[in-house]
């Protein structure tokens, strides 16, 4: 095997984002019930991370490109720390003590990722981790930690006999077609045969194959028709509107995190409403944020935000891989709407139809050209997408089985993904044993108390399970009668 390897066009982009305002490192936080041992955790933890080749790797740049290089020297302790939090040592501290951890780089001449195990005065653990973007996206991540972790308390350090496929499982060499690089984008959405779609210094293609099927022919047309739209309505895109959410990032981060909410309350309501989950989770986060507004006295009234949403873009047979195979599309959050159930169904629409977009495919393509170009005009592609932005949320499936990490059970998790440019705002909501959590990381210089908006988003959702338990069901299709109910009810 060679000690090195070419670093793809698109994670490429992601390990060239890294700037002092915005850190190009998926954060996340698991808390456990009780103490873990410390010695226990760094030993499980070397065991099964060099299943992984990539957290073992370098990324080098020379005249010849981007590699993956392995690290000769590579240690466990240098990417497995050990803190303690003094008392108090409570949510609050454990809070900052993440911020920090956010706001500070990986080391560059190592492989790019940190485990740090906290122990509070409490008598509780937690695990800050941090792993740059360039060497996953988060649906990958997320597979990685739970092969760290086990489903029963007395799992062997090394996983027992659990036979675990490594991520990395990539080829040696991209090829200089980048043929691999189209079909991420093409497979999983369309049934067109590609059989040879270049990628040189621009982005050009030949039909080889293609010439004795004119369906397929008249398909391909089709998406190119829809992908040059899409690159129109991203090009006229007009900037979101103006709040305290946006402006120029400093280097100083605040986050927090909501209690746990129960995944089948949430169910309950959607089924309902004839909402998704994510729906009602999408809509609590804009009434969060739109109380946290009206709580500063700035105006609401027919305000929205942007928050640049990924999107999985892998196909089935490369679900394990690691790198980033995903794409963004852009979701208006209708903070202005005062209505909850309004503001629900408004929420529904626009999801809807960006299911049918092909956004998430065009800002992969662009990710990809932008790995590909000189780095001051990857920074031009990242500031236009930035500047039409205020946040950026990710909603990441985990485990719906309680986890064990060294013999500790996970109690609560979260993850967050960076903020590229002067995006200042990261929102995260995660499904973990049932539950959801909600947590969001932002700038200090934009929002220095992002827990009075993590505190409003269960407060959000209780307003649509309350209108559930005091409105007719048949009712509940005509947002503007239920609120004519309520202020009646109000004034009673």
């Amino acid at each position: 095997m060679n000690s090195r390897e070419r670093i793809s066009h698109v994670d490429n982009a992601w390990l060239r984002m890294d700037r002092p305002e915005n850190l190009m490192q998926i954060l996340g936080v698991m808390i456990f019930k009780g103490r873990i041992d410390a010695e226990r955790f760094k030993h499980t933890v070397a065991q099964r991370i060099v299943r992984y080749r990539r957290f073992r790797q370098i990324a080098t740049q020379d005249a010849d490109g981007s590699w993956w290089a392995d690290d000769p020297d590579f240690d466990i302790d240098a990417h497995v720390r050990h803190s303690f939090l003094p008392a108090p040592a409570g949510k609050n501290e454990l809070q900052k003590f993440v911020a920090t951890m956010a706001g500070t780089p990986l080391n560059p001449s190592r492989p790019r990722w940190e485990f740090n195990l906290v122990d509070t005065a409490d008598g509780n653990s937690a695990l800050v981790v941090r792993i740059h973007h360039a060497i996953a996206d988060g649906i990958a991540l997320i597979g990685v930690i739970n092969s760290l972790t086990d489903k029963d308390i007395d799992t062997p350090e090394d996983g027992g006999t659990v036979a675990v496929t490594p991520l990395d499982a990539v080829d040696e060499q991209e090829s200089d077609a980048g043929d691999a690089f189209w079909r991420m984008i093409f497979e999983p959405l369309s049934d067109v045969a590609l059989t040879s779609i270049r990628i040189g210094g621009q982005l050009w293609g030949q039909y080889l194959g293609l010439r004795n099927d004119p369906a397929t022919i008249r398909d391909y047309l089709r998406v190119a028709g829809a992908i040059a739209e899409e690159i129109g309505r991203l090009a006229l895109m007009p900037n979101d509107s103006p709040t305290r959410y946006k402006g120029k990032a400093g280097t100083v981060k605040r986050v927090a995190w909501s209690e746990p909410i129960p995944l089948p309350e949430i169910k309950a309501v959607g089924k309902v409403l004839g909402c998704s989950v994510n729906d009602i989770l999408l809509a609590s986060v804009a009434g969060a944020l739109r109380g946290y507004l009206l709580a500063r006295g700035d105006p609401v009234a027919a305000t929205e935000i942007r928050a640049m949403v990924p999107v999985n873009l892998r196909a089935p047979d490369d679900i394990e891989d690691l790198g980033n195979r995903f794409g963004l599309v852009a979701l208006e959050l209708p903070i202005g709407i005062d209505n909850p159930l309004a503001r629900l169904y408004a929420t529904r629409a626009r999801m809807a139809a960006l299911k049918g977009s092909y956004q998430a495919m065009l800002t992969f393509t662009l990710l990809g050209a932008a790995g590909m170009a000189p780095k001051f005009i990857q920074d031009q592609i990242l500031n236009l997408l930035a500047s039409k932005t205020t946040a950026v949320m990710t909603n990441v499936p985990g485990p719906q089985q309680p986890r064990f990490f060294a013999g500790s059970r996970i109690e609560q998790e979260m993850v967050w993904v960076p903020q590229a440019g002067d995006i200042g705002m990261g929102v995260s909501i995660l499904s973990y044993n049932g539950r959801v959590q909600f947590g969001l990381i932002t700038d200090k210089k934009l929002v220095d108390d992002p827990a009075q908006i993590v505190d409003r988003f269960a407060r959000e959702f209780d307003k649509l399970l309350w209108l559930l338990l005091l409105e007719p069901w048949d009712r509940l299709d005509d947002p503007v009668a239920v609120a004519e109910d309520l202020l009646v009810l109000a004034n009673s």
